[in-house]
């Protein structure tokens, strides 16, 4: 729950600063990743140590918000997809166009039949090879979205692991170190103990030596209580 209020308190505080989340912005991968590393070497170092504590809870924001970004990529390069396909149509039209009029030309010479078959012909090589140019160019295309998209998955995939494995690290060295403070501490303090005890031995060894030597007074051989 912890993490999902930090989220959300993310997403005000980007409204807040004046950021119109309904508003197309271009997304760059590299530049959020580097964000991310930013976090990460911005983080409170523990001293003495190769440690640092990592906030977590902005890093999964930082992830989280790359999450979000990447289906707008995908989403662009659908519409990138679209506008070819709108290509494709015009040169469709165009062709059909070129083939009408050939049609209406060699209607008007009707004793040149082989003028007719051949626009026809050249027509019909013209749509095709339009046809073919843009297949490719889709197929080209769609091979490409799904790349980056296999891509971003697997680096988000690595990205988490190694916040997730360096957050782990950075709290087993914290453990560590507090252990060894905790140690220096319970020796510091042992040590001082052993002096306020042999403190009171050396005044209980004085007091008795100063009672054993005064005038009408018989010294036990034990210790008073």
């Amino acid at each position: 729950m912890a993490r999902r209020t930090s989220s959300s308190n993310a997403s005000l505080n980007r409204q807040s600063n004046g950021t119109n989340p309904h508003r197309e912005v271009d997304f760059d991968i590299q530049q959020e990743l580097a964000r991310l590393q930013e976090i990460i070497y911005e983080s409170f170092h523990i001293p003495v140590s190769r440690w640092t504590i990592i906030d977590e809870d902005k890093v999964l924001e930082q992830l989280e918000f790359i999450g979000t970004k990447i289906p707008e990529a995908i989403r662009k390069a659908l519409r990138v997809l679209e506008q070819e396909q709108e290509i494709l149509a015009n040169a469709e039209a165009y062709a059909q166009r070129i083939i009408q009029q050939a049609q209406q030309e060699a209607a008007e010479i009707l004793d040149e039949s082989g003028i007719i078959q051949q626009a026809q012909h050249e027509a019909e090589q013209i749509r095709q090879q339009v046809q073919a140019e843009c297949e490719a160019i889709q197929t080209q295309t769609m091979a490409e979205i799904e790349q980056q998209r296999q891509l971003a998955n697997s680096e988000m995939q690595q990205l988490y692991q190694k916040s997730v494995t360096e957050a782990q690290q950075i709290q087993e060295g914290a453990d560590e170190y507090a252990d060894a403070v905790l140690t220096r501490l319970e020796q510091e303090l042992g040590e001082m103990l052993g002096v306020v005890r042999n403190g009171r031995q050396q005044l209980y060894n004085h007091s008795a030596q100063r009672k054993s030597t005064t005038p009408g007074k018989q010294v036990s051989g034990g210790k008073k209580k």
